[in-house]
């Protein structure tokens, strides 16, 4: 006698029903991608909506040869800074890799993030990239590679978020009220979800310890650790003289100390992970800081707004680099 199962009505439900498909959609990468991009043009939007497109033309209008040469010249220093930060990690994680080349790839994937949604498909192209050199070279493969690049750009975000703070806490009052909470209300957050989720999770419990014994090999070295640092913080200061070029260009007259802590204010709404190429809550918080330091919101908006477009042009080498290695990929394949 053959025994046929009776699926239960409640089965499919389980692998199908509305949770599960809601589950699937937070956790592809394709929708929280198009989750950012709505989020940073509709902040854009919401910006049109209170200023008009007059400060994003007096922004563009402000373009000149001098910043542009200046900006270029920022932001070289600053990719062969964050190249020279990638290199020291890489090597320490056993991924050999040169400093011209990482120069050259890091100026790539810049181009690539700040041309496409999500602003991270250029690190995962270039610690793909690293990862197969490494491979085949004999050292190590993608997942060393992949750890590098994670390295790397949190600790240069940690080192901006850490500088911010210090910076604000002296020179910033008027948006301590604001920030400063909001900084430790996030990252009390994230504490506590790492908490809850390692401690649910004997698997996460070992992903972690594992996360964690990377991230010393990385940066164990006390030598390493603090070049990386010193790496960050240039990079860091580039971006911090290229937006004061931005300023002063579309015509903000403001002292040192409180160009800097504006500065600071738009750089930390600049790395938010909800933009359009980088559009969106920049404006929106440049136009906000501005105006709480008394300057206007539409000067905010057209500061970042030409801060945008600076970080664009100097941003344009990585083509170089892009163009000519999508060929030599085609050309393989075929």
């Amino acid at each position: 006698m053959t025994l046929h199962a009776v699926e239960s009505p409640h089965a499919t439900e389980s692998t199908t029903g509305p949770a599960v498909r809601l589950r699937r959609l937070v956790a592809s990468r394709r929708a929280r991608v198009v989750a950012r991009t709505i989020v940073g043009v509709a902040v854009l939007v919401a910006i049109v909506a209170r200023v008009g497109a007059g400060p994003f033309l007096h922004g563009l209008l402000s373009l000149d040869a001098s910043a542009v040469a200046a900006s270029l010249a920022l932001f070289a220093v600053a990719t062969a800074a964050a190249a020279w930060r990638w290199t020291l990690i890489a090597r320490r994680l056993g991924a050999s890799l040169r400093w011209s080349t990482a120069v050259a790839m890091y100026y790539r994937s810049q181009l690539v993030n700040t041309v496409l949604p999500g602003g991270v498909i250029g690190d995962v192209q270039r610690a793909v990239d690293h990862g197969h050199a490494s491979s085949r070279a004999g050292g190590a493969g993608v997942g060393a590679a992949a750890r590098a690049v994670a390295i790397e750009r949190i600790l240069g975000q940690s080192v901006q978020v850490v500088l911010s703070v210090a910076v604000l806490a002296v020179v910033g009052g008027e948006y301590e009220g604001v920030l400063l909470p909001t900084a430790g209300i996030a990252l009390v957050a994230v504490a506590v979800a790492c908490v809850a989720v390692a401690l649910g999770s004997r698997r996460v419990r070992g992903l972690l310890r594992r996360e964690v014994g990377e991230l010393r090999a990385g940066l164990g070295s006390l030598r390493v650790g603090v070049q990386a640092v010193v790496a960050s913080v240039v990079v860091f200061g580039c971006h911090l003289a290229i937006f004061a070029i931005a300023a002063i260009a579309v015509g903000a007259s403001v002292p040192p100390g409180r160009l800097l802590a504006l500065a600071m204010v738009v750089l930390l709404a600049a790395s938010l992970p909800v933009n359009v190429g980088g559009w969106g809550p920049r404006e929106g918080v440049a136009g906000w800081a501005f105006a709480v330091a008394g300057l206007g919101m539409a000067t905010g908006v057209s500061a970042a707004a030409l801060y945008g477009i600076l970080a664009f042009v100097a941003v344009l080498p990585g083509a170089i680099v892009a163009l000519p290695s999508s060929v030599v990929r085609r050309r393989l394949r075929s």
